[in-house]
């Protein structure tokens, strides 16, 4: 299944309580719930006005239609099309 990377502009995302991102994540969670066991969401990565999150989705609708559901913006998804680390170079 094709896995893809979000871009959510969200200003001062770094300065999100734990509190908020514990909202944040539950939102995602019941919403991923009601779509169903084809999206889940791997991981997500807060910076200072942005959080990039990881998804596995049949498609880049589910995963916009995951983010209206939820309220979350969607700047930009992109599919992965090769995954690279240190072992790559071996």
């Amino acid at each position: 299944m094709p896995k893809y990377v979000i871009e959510r502009e969200i200003p001062d995302a770094g300065k999100l309580s734990p509190e908020q991102l514990k909202g944040i994540s539950q939102t995602s969670c019941g919403v991923l719930r009601n779509l169903g066991p084809e999206i889940q969401w791997v991981q997500s990565y807060v910076t200072g006005d942005k959080i990039y999150c990881i998804y596995i989705a049949p498609n880049e609708e589910m995963v916009r239609e995951h983010a209206k559901q939820g309220g979350f913006p969607a700047n930009s998804v992109k599919k992965v099309f090769a995954v690279i680390d240190p072992t790559t170079a071996e």
